[in-house]
């Protein structure tokens, strides 16, 4: 719709004419697009924040730990405590639809110490293939491997924040010696993942050796903490845990009907739970920003229909020197569309600082890691569904001007 600048002047002149109920409408349409664009930039950001919590697990994971039996059988007594042993990692890898096992044990509480600069962390002993698990970002070096494993080498890989703790000048790491619990070891790598996902310890936290050399070093013999599998694409975790379940019980004569005693964790339903949140986020964000954004059109049209019956007689005197039902209908929505857009392009900046602030606030570092912003083409939608709502909250107070009998509207005066 093509608005004419004597067209327009009229328009400003009206909406002054009616500052208070104008101010009111407008606010009603900048705040309903300031809820929708803040809360769909707010839930973006919520979703970055929940996927940094996963960073570096493969999605399709689970993880078997040992726990105190809950039934007597076979002549063990209820309450006995049992291990996993490296034998169940060859159990797990052989149930159908598992891809990849692995051992993973892990000792907390322990002090690395380089050149006089000390550190409290958790000693992980690992092969190789746990790096199909959980990536291991390496800033420095390299991580554990199969010649490692096999001479039980004394090498180690540092997280990040061990790294930062020890190294206070920087620098490479690799090939120098650093000391855990009174054995030094060499440092091949320095892994920067940061995921939070605690599965035995924090990798930026963590002194990972190779599963050998930690098996001799704390005299471990067969013990494993945590049995981590991932499986094949299309198999589900659940799909394949009651036969891990069976295996282990079986292997270490514990009663097929207990719960407790082996306890499994699966990270692909807590990816699953986490998508079906932010489905959800996303559906309650649109809901609410259509929704304020809709009661805020329904008032651009009260407010215009009221104006149409206030304006009667001028409307009349108009349709009587001339002007054609073309003419009145332009003037009434250009008068809404103007107000909602307006009121909307103001939300839409707002909202937008709002998000920015809040995205400065979440990357104290200047390294923006999550974004709470909305995209460009989110921006173009809402300004066209401003505009849109704008054309429709004016159509019912146009037809209605366009009713109007001049004669009518005269002796109403």
């Amino acid at each position: 719709m093509k608005i004419d600048k004597d067209t327009f002047e009229e328009i400003l002149v009206t909406i002054t004419r009616n500052k208070t109920r104008s101010l009111l409408t407008a606010f009603g349409v900048f705040w309903g697009i300031f809820m929708l664009v803040a809360l769909s930039g707010g839930g973006r950001g919520l979703q970055e924040e929940l996927q940094q919590q996963f960073e570096g697990f493969a999605t399709n994971s689970g993880f078997v730990i040992s726990s105190k039996t809950n039934e007597p059988y076979k002549g063990f007594r209820k309450g006995r405590w049992w291990d996993l042993e490296i034998d169940d990692v060859e159990r797990v890898a052989g149930v159908p639809g598992v891809a990849m096992a692995t051992p993973s044990i892990s000792l907390w509480g322990k002090q690395t110490v380089y050149e006089g600069n000390k550190y409290e962390c958790n000693v992980r002993g690992l092969y190789p293939n746990y790096e199909l698990l959980e990536h291991q970002e390496m800033a420095y070096g390299r991580f554990i491997n199969d010649v490692d494993i096999r001479e039980g080498r004394k090498v180690c890989v540092i997280g990040k924040r061990v790294y930062e703790s020890i190294f206070k000048d920087g620098g490479d790491p690799c090939g120098k010696y650093i000391q855990v619990d009174s054995v030094y070891y060499q440092v091949i790598g320095m892994c920067s993942s940061e995921g939070n996902v605690n599965i035995q310890g924090q990798a930026s936290e963590a002194v990972t050796l190779p599963y050998t050399t930690m098996q001799k070093m704390y005299n471990l013999g067969n013990k494993v903490h945590v049995v981590c599998f991932t499986m094949e694409p299309g198999v589900k975790v659940k799909d394949v845990k009651p036969e891990v379940e069976r295996r282990i019980k079986e292997a270490h004569y514990i009663s097929p009907t207990d719960k407790q005693a082996v306890m499994m964790l699966d990270l692909e339903a807590m990816f699953s739970m986490m998508d079906t949140l932010m489905t959800g986020v996303r559906f309650l964000t649109w809901m609410v920003g259509l929704g304020t954004l809709l009661a805020g059109a329904i008032g651009v049209s009260n407010i215009m229909m009221v104006t149409v019956k206030e304006r009667t007689t001028e409307i009349g005197i108009r349709r009587a020197i001339g002007a054609r039902p073309r003419d009145i209908l332009q003037q009434i929505l250009s008068e809404s569309m103007v107000l909602t857009t307006v009121a909307g392009m103001a939300g839409i900046s707002f909202g937008v600082f709002v998000l920015n602030v809040m995205e400065k606030a979440a990357n104290p570092s200047g390294v923006v890691e999550t974004h709470y912003q909305v995209g460009f083409g989110m921006a173009v939608g809402t300004c066209l569904l401003v505009i849109a709502l704008g054309l429709l909250a004016g159509l019912a107070p146009a037809y209605r001007a366009m009713a109007i009998k001049p004669i009518e509207a005269i002796r109403d005066e």
